[in-house]
C-alpha cells in the first residue's frame, strides 16, 4: 500500500535520521549517543507525493527493518530505542560504542607496570 512520502520523512526525522540534500533526500541514522550508523535511506526531491510499495520494501531493507517494522518505525509504535537494539542484532557494527572492559588495555610488564 503506498504511503505518502512527507509522513515518511517526518517519521524517519523523528526517529534520530538526519536529513542530507543532493540529488535526492538522503536520511542517515545517528544514533542516540551521536554516532553513525549503516542505516541509510532516500526519497526523491520530485515526482509524486506517494511512495510505492516497492520502494517502500527497499527503504526497509536499506534500514535494515521488515517492511511491517519500517511502517512501526515511521507510524511511531516503534521506539528509537526499540529501532537501535534491532539495528545492532542485524548488523554488530551499528551497535554501542565499545565498554571500557572491551576496549584495549594498555600494554604492562611482568610487574603490572605500563610500559613505555
Amino acid at each position: 500500500m503506498p504511503r505518502n512520502k512527507h509522513s515518511i520523512e517526518s517519521g524517519l526525522r523523528k526517529k534520530g535520521f538526519e536529513e542530507g540534500g543532493g540529488d535526492h533526500n538522503y536520511f542517515v541514522y545517528r544514533r542516540s549517543d551521536g554516532k553513525k550508523t549503516l542505516a541509510k535511506t532516500k526519497t526523491s526531491h520530485g515526482g509524486k507525493d506517494d511512495i510505492g510499495d516497492g520502494l517502500l520494501g527497499q527503504m526497509a531493507q536499506q534500514c535494515f527493518l521488515t517492511k511491517k517494522q519500517f511502517f512501526d518505525l515511521i507510524d511511531c509504535p516503534l521506539s528509537r530505542e526499540e529501532y537501535e537494539k534491532l539495528l545492532k542484532a542485524k548488523d554488530p557494527r551499528n551497535g554501542p560504542a565499545e565498554s571500557v572492559t572491551d576496549q584495549a588495555q594498555p600494554a604492562t610488564n611482568k610487574r603490572g607496570k605500563r610500559r613505555r
